[in-house]
């Protein structure tokens, strides 16, 4: 399936959401803090905002300033994508995990995020774990 979005200037498809999805991820792992923050501003939206249980940042450089202190708080852990990218129009979503050095899943959860016409993520919204069955 392919999506579109048509813009003034942005066709925005399946395959350009996840790639911006995979260079956050690649910009989340990224243990230099000068290098986060140029990939921060590749992949987010000028007034973009990272929401989850334990952050809630606006704009490039405070979202990378917020991940290195989570980096910091779980030296050696990685985010991965865990499943396909979910997306129409300018949203999409996808589970993740957090993993330890030695493999073990710390915490795991999905993302919600939303486009800007540029391309790049306006907002992502995290929850961690599964949802309770009622």
């Amino acid at each position: 399936m392919r999506c579109m979005q048509t813009t003034n200037t942005t066709t925005m498809t399946d395959s350009t959401m996840e790639a911006t999805i995979d260079a956050y991820v690649v910009m989340f792992n990224e243990a230099d803090d000068a290098v986060r923050a140029d990939q921060a501003r590749a992949v987010w939206a000028d007034e973009g905002r990272l929401t989850d249980p334990l952050v809630d940042a606006v704009g490039a450089a405070h979202i990378a300033a917020a991940i290195g202190a989570l980096r910091a708080q779980m030296p050696g852990h990685s985010l991965a994508r865990t499943t396909d990218v979910d997306a129409h129009h300018t949203h999409a979503r996808f589970g993740w995990t957090v993993n330890a050095p030695d493999g073990s899943v710390a915490v795991a959860g999905i993302d919600v995020v939303t486009f800007a016409p540029d391309g790049r993520i306006q907002t992502a919204l995290g929850f961690f774990g599964d949802l309770a069955v009622s």
